[in-house]
């Protein structure tokens, strides 16, 4: 891996720099104001991204999407992605994005989600090749931030145009891609087709970032190499471990990825969990509590019955009961496990 120095270049889009060159990807519901610090204090990413924000509901000021807008400081360098179907009210939110003060803006191009499509926006735009000329050019007029767009490679197999796409972007004053390499139609099954993030790397001239089934450090540090990429963006791979930018970073730099401890888990969830209830009303904490506890217990211990014991749960405090009798179960089976090693041992 003497190699990694070069492939872990910083990222540059525009006047901002990411370094390390990994970025935090946006997603409804997960990548609230809390989650992005978690990961930031962990450390190792270059670019945390805002959930994706609806460009209607931001010229209307809707409160739904407003409430989300919220940013510490401390999260920089942030990105926030907007999504819609028409070129004047996306640019109009774009102005809206920048009065904000986010580092990049960023379109949306990629969302499969049932209701994003029926609203012509997301993925969906990708079958109107003028249309997307038309939402970038008019946005990258209102902005003097960087502006980025992620796409996917085409509606569906039969209707493959990421290249084109790229190029338009690029022609209509982008300053950096992201590509899922999956279609519309195939949402996250199968694999993502990483080949095509190189092709469009050999096509533009603009950074691209490669995003999409990076489930592991190892995963970003092949990725780098496969595809000549200049920056990965985790999606995913984020929710079920916060600490993979640290790990991938301590990959392209030649060491080894260090695996959070069990006690280390039960402090970021538990002190996640407690900001949570602090801040929100009952109802809506419950639902991301209900949320984060699935994203969290992702490759943990019997996490089928840590999901299950929150099922019946009153109210949010009794989440934290939940998650503290867990780990304190797991502690007791680490050490059984560890004393009859030692058994096994001193008997061989």
């Amino acid at each position: 891996m003497s190699d990694n120095r070069t492939m872990a270049s910083p990222l540059i889009i525009g006047n901002v720099t990411a370094d390390p060159p990994l970025l935090l990807a946006p997603m409804a519901g997960v990548t609230d104001r809390d989650f992005r610090l978690i990961v930031r204090r962990i450390g190792g990413v270059g670019i945390v991204s805002m959930e994706f924000l609806s460009a209607r509901g931001l010229v209307e000021n809707d409160k739904r999407w407003s409430q989300l807008t919220h940013f510490a400081e401390e999260e920089r360098p942030l990105a926030i992605q907007i999504y819609g179907s028409d070129a004047k009210t996306m640019a109009d939110a774009a102005e809206i994005v920048q009065e904000l003060g986010p580092d990049v803006c960023d379109i949306n191009l990629g969302c499969p989600a049932n209701k994003i499509l029926r609203g012509c926006a997301g993925a969906a735009l990708l079958g109107d090749p003028p249309l997307v000329a038309d939402i970038v050019r008019q946005v990258r007029r209102r902005l003097t931030i960087p502006l980025t767009v992620k796409i996917r490679l085409g509606l569906d197999n039969q209707r493959v145009n990421h290249l084109e796409i790229g190029r338009i972007c690029q022609e209509e004053g982008a300053d950096a891609i992201t590509l899922h390499p999956r279609t519309a139609k195939e949402k996250f099954t199968g694999r993502a087709r990483w080949d095509h993030i190189g092709e469009l790397v050999s096509a533009l001239e603009i950074p691209v970032i490669g995003n999409g089934d990076v489930m592991k450090p190892d995963d970003a540090v092949r990725m780098f190499r496969e595809t000549g990429c200049a920056g990965v963006m985790v999606a995913r791979g984020a929710t079920r471990n916060p600490w993979i930018f640290a790990q991938i970073a301590a990959r392209l730099d030649g060491d080894a990825a260090r695996e959070p401890s069990m006690a280390e888990r039960h402090r970021l969830i538990r002190e996640h969990f407690l900001t949570v209830i602090e801040r929100e009303e009952e109802t809506y904490a419950m639902y991301k509590l209900k949320t984060f506890l699935g994203v969290y217990s992702q490759g943990l211990p019997d996490s089928l019955g840590l999901r299950r014991s929150i099922q019946g749960l009153e109210g949010p405090a009794d989440f934290i009961d939940a998650i503290d009798r867990y780990f304190a179960r797991a502690a007791v089976a680490t050490s059984r496990a560890a004393a009859d090693a030692e058994d096994q041992s001193h008997a061989a």
